[in-house]
């Protein structure tokens, strides 16, 4: 059941926003308290009693109203964590805010894992809850206008995709090559690691970047539209076809046409677009013609397509059509030297979208932190947070405070306490000229040049790094090697050669 409440017409004009806040709640005081708070803060309302009536209200023709969701974690049915991850599988991508009665750590760090921006427990003071839904919708309206100004910026180039990692230049060096010809292309990786960034950079690179550059994501199209979509429509085809529309490839012509998620395309649309690559003709639904085309066509999916083949939800014939030059683009946890160029990378973009700089470094335990997580939604996510700490933050300084979401689930796997706060540094510190005795180097600092202004040898390096992971995690291999990325038993093998006893992490003086 969903109550839809009338909302204050003597709310401030100009703090009312053009949204309207979701509360979710199965207990009516504690939602009719919640409608007149939300109303008194100055904006609109609307309730529901349920899991199911949330997710019904967010899909339904309201739903592109709501701006934020006051959720509760404890409901019958479908409870506050369902709600959470059904938003996140079926893409709804809005500020959420839990309450609980119960302020335990671990409630709060299943929300914050499952997606919740923010959190108040039960009873809420009325400056604690309108705080958080400010601070929730600030940062949903400036993301809206980031993606608005990254959809104007136009086409991208590969100098603009930013890293280091050995990984990652593979990638690119596959995809500059498939730029010089018109082999189709499918683009594989999770969700977030950059797919279409890598299919721009392909498209500007190409005979074609003056050209359109269309792009589908398949996964969000309903079954029924798919077909309209991608090939277009006659006037009078269907119910509610009271327009003639031109399809996908037809708007792609002599371009790039890049569609997204491929592998969730139903089978039956998947028979006319595999002749559609084949011929390079689509036919519109309606249509009494086909019509030619002549499109760059590159594919994306986060799926193991081949799986997908075996279990015969993908056509064998359109994946070998599709896969004539795979290209894997690495998670973000596998380059993991990346994230401290992408954060800075991050927060200039924000800077200059707000005309300011304002914010000019981020502390070494806040980078430390976030080099510890494992980014489930890669770069995207990484994006995400880096912006929304921005926005949040109250210094000049990013730390691991603006991160709360992030800190909830590394907490206690890196001492967040140890690093200092101070600007952020590279991994890696060459100094101007040798030292006659150089100093110590701080914990987390490794030295590229020897005493006498030489490189070092990997060996000594790499040595200086098991030791430095034994001493950060205090002796718990397990932990040292995961975060190393090696196995266990690599690990041993490398104390070994080093003579390090794995029990203290010091010269093994039987070796000796």
């Amino acid at each position: 059941m969903i109550h839809t409440p009338t909302t204050a017409r003597n709310a401030c004009s100009q703090y009312l926003m053009a949204v309207s806040i979701l509360i979710v709640d199965d207990d009516p005081v504690q939602r009719r308290l919640l409608e007149a708070a939300v109303v008194r803060f100055g904006y609109a309302a609307v309730t529901a009693d349920g899991g199911e009536a949330a997710l019904a209200v967010l899909e339904g023709p309201s739903g592109g109203e709501i701006g934020a969701v006051i959720l509760d974690l404890v409901m019958p049915g479908l409870d506050g964590l369902g709600v959470l991850e059904a938003m996140h599988q079926r893409g709804i991508a809005l500020p959420v805010v839990v309450q609980t009665a119960q302020g335990g750590i671990d409630i709060v760090v299943s929300a914050m894992r499952a997606g919740a921006f923010d959190f108040v427990v039960k009873p809420a003071s009325p400056e604690r809850l309108r705080v958080a839904l400010a601070s929730a919708l600030k940062v949903e309206a400036l993301e809206v206008e980031q993606r608005r100004s990254t959809k104007r910026a136009g086409s991208v180039s590969f100098k603009d995709i930013v890293t280091r990692s050995p990984a990652m230049e593979r990638v690119i060096r596959l995809a500059q090559k498939a730029a010089a010809s018109n082999i189709p292309i499918l683009i594989e990786g999770e969700s977030g690691v950059g797919k279409e960034l890598v299919a721009r950079a392909i498209q500007a690179a190409g005979d074609r970047k003056s050209k359109p550059f269309v792009t589908v994501n398949c996964g969000a199209i309903p079954d029924n539209l798919v077909e309209s979509i991608l090939f277009g429509h006659e006037k009078g085809s269907f119910t509610g076809a009271t327009e003639k529309h031109t399809g996908k490839f037809v708007e792609a012509h002599s371009g790039t046409l890049f569609l997204d998620e491929i592998g969730d395309l139903p089978l039956d649309v998947q028979v006319k677009l595999l002749r559609a690559v084949q011929d390079g003709e689509v036919d519109p639904v309606g249509g009494k013609s086909t019509v030619r085309v002549d499109i760059r066509l590159i594919s994306a999916t986060h799926r193991d397509l081949l799986q997908q083949v075996k279990d015969g939800k993908f056509r064998e014939d359109l994946f070998y059509r599709l896969n004539v030059y795979p290209i894997v683009v690495p998670p973000l946890r596998d380059r993991r030297a990346d994230i401290p160029q992408l954060v800075r990378h991050f927060m200039a973009r924000v800077q200059l979208g707000r005309g300011a700089t304002r914010i000019n470094a981020i502390s070494e335990s806040a980078l430390a932190m976030l080099g510890a997580y494992d980014w489930p939604g890669n770069i995207r996510q990484l994006e995400n947070a880096v912006f929304r700490a921005c926005v949040l933050c109250e210094g000049d300084i990013l730390t691991e405070e603006e991160f709360p979401q992030i800190r909830a689930q590394v907490e206690g796997v890196v001492d967040l306490d140890a690093a200092p706060v101070a600007a952020a540094a590279p991994a890696v510190v060459v100094p101007s000229a040798p030292a006659a005795e150089p100093a110590a180097p701080s914990f987390g600092i490794l030295r590229a040049l020897d005493e006498r202004g030489n490189v070092r040898t990997l060996a000594d390096i790499e040595l200086e790094m098991v030791r430095l992971a034994i001493d950060h995690y205090q002796g718990q291999m397990s932990e040292v090697a995961r975060r190393l990325g090696i196995g266990r038993s690599t690990l041993y093998r490398k104390l070994k050669e080093y003579g390090i006893d794995p029990e203290t992490g010091r010269p093994d003086r039987t070796m000796q």
